[in-house]
C-alpha cells in the first residue's frame, strides 16, 4: 500500500470508529504513524516495546475490520497492547504508562471498554475468549470474539486445554496466533498469502463442507479414507494439522506486517466463520525500529531510552541487582557441585538463570511458559540426586501451586525454589507483585522458607539451599538493586531456622522478614530520637522460626512489630501462632503485624507503593505509636 496522504491520520482517527472511516489505502500511513507514536511514548515511560511494535499492523487491521468494542479483542499477556491503547482513545494518556495514577502496562477492564479482559500472566486469552463466545451464544448475540495469543504463550498447557474445549464446543471464536519467533512457520510470501485468503473464504469453507458431506455418504471405509486424505492434504500445504486435530479451522501462515494480506483474511473470517478458527500470523518483534529489530530480547522490556540511538538509561546506583547476585552465586556453587542444575519458565534474563546458562549450558533448562511442568520436572530431577534450583517469580509460581504441594512438598523432595520479585514490584503493578508466597508456601509442612534482607544475605542463602538435601526450600528476594552492603566472596550456609539481632534496644522490637530490614533500621533511628529504644532483628527464616530469639524479644520488650513484604497470613501470622502457643501473649506484650494491605495496590514507583502500604520507616514508626496507644509526637521529645 502506498501513502496517499500527507495529513497526519493518527490525529484524525483517535478511536476505532473513526479509523473505520479511512480508506484501506490509507492504513499503511496510519500504521506507520502508530508505530512512531508507540516508540516515542515508550522512550519516555519505559515498558514493553518489542512485542507492541510487532503487532502495529495487526492492531490496525483488527480494529478496522471488526466493530470494536462490541466485537471483543483479548490480548494475551498484554505486552503487545500499547498500540491498541493509543488507538482506543488513550493516546493523550499514553505517556503516563506504568506511572502512578497513569495507564496500566497491561489491558485493564476498569480502564477502557476496549479492554474486555485484564491480562498480565500469559496463555489466558483463548479460555477467556471462549467464555465470552459461549456467553454471546447463550443470549443470542452476534458479535465476534478475537483472542490474540503469542507463540511463546503456546508453550503453556492452558492454551491447549482451551483450544481442545473450543474445538469440542464449536462456538464461533477467532484465535490469532502471533508467531514472532519464526518457530512454527516457514518464511511467508505471496503463495502462502494466496492460500490463506483462499482458505478463509466462504467459497472454500462451503466446498470443504460439501466434500465432507459427500464423504459421509460413502461406505465407512471410503469415508474414513476421504476425510483423512483431506486432512493430510491441508496439513501438507498449511502446517495446521495440530490445530485441526483440536477442532479449529486453520488459516495461514500470513505476513502480519502486510495489510494487503491481513485485511482480506480477517474480513473473510469475520463473514464466513461458523466455528472456532485459528489464523496464523507471522510478525517480527520490534518491527520498524532498528535497535529493537537487532536485539529483540533487550528491547522486550526497556527503561527510558533515546529514540535516535536506542541507548537505554542506566541506573545511578552502584549496588548490584538481586537477580544478578542470585545468578552469580549459583554459578559459584555449581563450580563446586556438579549436581546443581537451574530451571526457568521462559524468564532466563528475569531470574538470572541466563548468567548460569552462559557457564553451564548443559545444566540449564528453560521449559517455556510452563510453570506446572517446571516444578514437577524439578521434582523428577531431585529424585535422581540432582539439586534443582527452580527460579520462578513469586507471582508466576502461583501457576504451579498444585505441583508444589503434591509433587514436591508431600514427597519431601529437595527442590530449591528461587523466588524473584518478592513483594511489590513497581510499574508492573498488582499482577506481577509477589504478595502471596509467604502464605501459600508457609502452610505447607516441611518447607524451609528464607527471605534475604540484603544482597549479601542472598549469597549465603543460596549456599544454604545447596546444603538442604532432605526438604524443599524457598528463598525469596525482591526486584531491583540491593542496599549496597559489603559482599562476601563466597556463600556460607546459615544455621537453619536462626535469625540475627542487628541492633539492641529495650522498649520496642522490630522483627523483619525480608528486604524491609533497611526501613526497620531507619525506623529504629527515628524511634531513638523520640525516646523509644528499639531492637531490630532479622528473622531470616519463616520456617522454621527462631523460637528462642522470638520469645526473648517478647520477654524483653513492651512492643513487638513484625514486618514483611507479603499479605496477611504469612510471617506475622506464624509469629503470632508461636507466641500464643507459648503463652507470650498473656503477659501484656503488645504485638502488631505489618503486612501488605488487603487490597491490590496499583502500579507506581516501589517507594510510593510501600509508603501506601505503610511498610516504609514512617509507617513502621506510626505502627509503634499505635501499639502504644498514642500519636506520634510532632517533635523529637524524650518519652518515658
Amino acid at each position: 500500500m502506498s501513502n496517499t496522504s500527507k495529513t497526519p491520520l493518527l490525529d484524525a482517527a483517535p478511536t476505532p470508529d473513526l479509523l473505520r472511516k479511512l480508506k484501506p489505502e490509507q492504513l499503511r500511513q496510519f500504521a506507520d504513524e502508530l508505530r512512531l507514536e508507540t516508540i516515542d511514548a515508550v522512550s519516555v515511560t519505559g515498558g514493553h516495546l518489542g512485542a507492541g511494535l510487532g503487532v502495529v499492523e495487526l492492531t490496525t487491521a483488527l480494529h478496522y475490520v471488526f466493530d470494536t468494542p462490541a466485537d471483543r479483542i483479548i490480548w494475551d499477556v498484554g505486552h503487545q497492547a500499547y498500540p491498541h491503547k493509543i488507538l482506543t482513545g488513550r493516546r493523550d494518556r499514553i505517556r503516563t504508562l506504568r506511572m502512578g495514577n497513569g495507564l496500566s502496562g497491561f489491558t485493564k477492564r476498569a480502564e477502557s471498554e476496549y479492554d474486555p479482559f485484564g491480562a498480565a500472566h500469559s496463555s489466558t486469552s483463548i479460555s477467556a475468549g471462549l467464555g465470552m463466545a459461549v456467553a454471546r451464544d447463550l443470549i443470542g448475540a452476534k458479535n465476534n470474539v478475537i483472542a490474540v495469543i503469542g507463540d511463546g504463550s503456546m508453550s503453556a498447557g492452558m492454551a491447549y486445554e482451551a483450544m481442545n474445549n473450543a474445538g469440542a464446543m464449536q462456538s464461533r471464536l477467532i484465535v490469532i496466533l502471533n508467531d514472532n519467533d519464526m518457530s512454527i512457520a516457514p518464511p511467508v510470501g505471496a503463495m502462502s498469502a494466496y492460500l490463506a485468503r483462499l482458505m478463509s473464504s466462504h467459497t472454500y469453507g462451503s466446498a470443504r463442507e460439501a466434500l465432507k458431506n459427500l464423504a459421509h455418504h460413502l461406505p465407512k471405509f471410503f469415508e474414513d479414507k476421504a476425510l483423512r486424505a483431506e486432512e493430510y492434504a491441508r496439513g501438507m500445504v498449511t502446517g495446521g494439522t495440530l490445530f485441526e486435530e483440536l477442532g479449529l479451522f486453520y488459516v495461514g501462515p500470513i505476513d502480519g506486517h502486510n495489510l494487503d494480506h491481513l485485511l482480506p483474511v480477517l474480513t473473510n473470517v469475520r463473514d464466513a466463520a461458523t466455528g472456532p478458527v485459528l489464523i496464523h500470523v507471522v510478525t517480527q518483534k520490534g518491527k520498524g525500529y532498528a535497535p529493537a529489530e537487532a536485539s529483540p530480547d533487550k528491547y522486550h522490556g526497556v527503561v527510558k531510552f533515546d529514540v535516535a540511538t536506542g541507548t537505554q538509561a542506566k541506573a545511578k546506583s552502584n549496588a548490584p541487582a538481586y537477580t544478578a547476585v542470585f545468578g552469580q552465586s549459583l554459578i559459584k556453587e555449581a563450580r563446586k557441585d556438579d549436581k546443581i542444575v537451574a530451571i526457568t519458565a521462559a524468564m532466563p534474563g528475569g531470574t538470572g538463570v541466563d548468567l548460569f546458562e552462559k557457564v553451564f549450558p548443559e545444566r540449564t533448562f528453560d521449559v517455556g511458559i510452563a510453570e506446572q511442568h517446571a516444578v514437577t520436572f524439578a521434582a523428577g530431577l531431585a529424585t535422581e540426586g540432582f539439586k534443582p534450583f527452580c527460579a520462578i517469580y513469586s507471582t508466576f509460581l502461583q501457576r504451579g501451586y498444585d505441583q508444589v504441594v503434591h509433587d514436591v512438598a508431600i514427597q519431601r523432595l529437595p527442590v530449591r525454589f528461587a523466588i524473584d520479585r518478592a513483594g511489590l514490584v513497581g510499574a508492573d503493578g498488582p499482577t506481577h507483585a509477589g504478595s502471596f508466597d509467604n502464605v501459600y508456601l508457609g502452610c505447607l509442612p516441611g518447607f524451609v522458607i528464607m527471605a534475604a534482607a540484603d544482597e549479601a544475605d542472598l549469597v549465603h542463602m543460596v549456599a544454604t539451599q545447596v546444603a538442604i538435601n532432605d526438604a524443599p526450600s524457598a528463598l525469596r528476594y525482591p526486584r531491583g538493586e540491593g542496599r549496597g552492603v559489603d559482599m562476601p566472596e563466597v556463600g556460607v550456609p546459615l544455621p537453619i531456622g536462626k535469625g540475627r539481632i542487628m541492633r539492641e534496644g529495650s522498649k520496642v522490637a522490630l522483627l523483619s522478614f525480608g528486604a524491609r530490614l533497611g526501613e526497620c533500621l531507619k525506623a529504629a533511628d527515628e524511634l531513638d530520637t523520640l525516646g523509644l529504644s528499639a531492637t531490630v532483628a532479622d528473622a531470616r527464616f519463616m520456617k522454621p522460626l527462631d523460637l528462642d530469639m522470638i520469645l526473648k524479644l517478647a520477654r524483653e520488650h513492651e512492643v513487638l512489630i513484625t514486618i514483611e513484604e507479603g499479605s496477611i497470613g504469612g510471617f506475622g501470622t506464624h509469629v503470632l501462632q508461636t507466641l500464643a502457643d507459648h503463652g507470650a501473649l498473656d503477659k501484656g506484650l503488645r504485638v502488631r503485624t505489618l503486612v501488605l494491605p488487603d487490597t491490590f495496590i496499583d502500579h507506581d514507583s516501589p517507594a510510593k507503593m510501600y509508603e501506601q502500604a505503610g511498610l516504609d520507616a514512617k509507617g513502621i514508626v506510626a505502627k509503634v505509636f499505635e501499639a502504644l496507644g498514642r500519636g506520634r509526637p510532632a517533635a523529637a521529645v524524650k518519652l518515658a
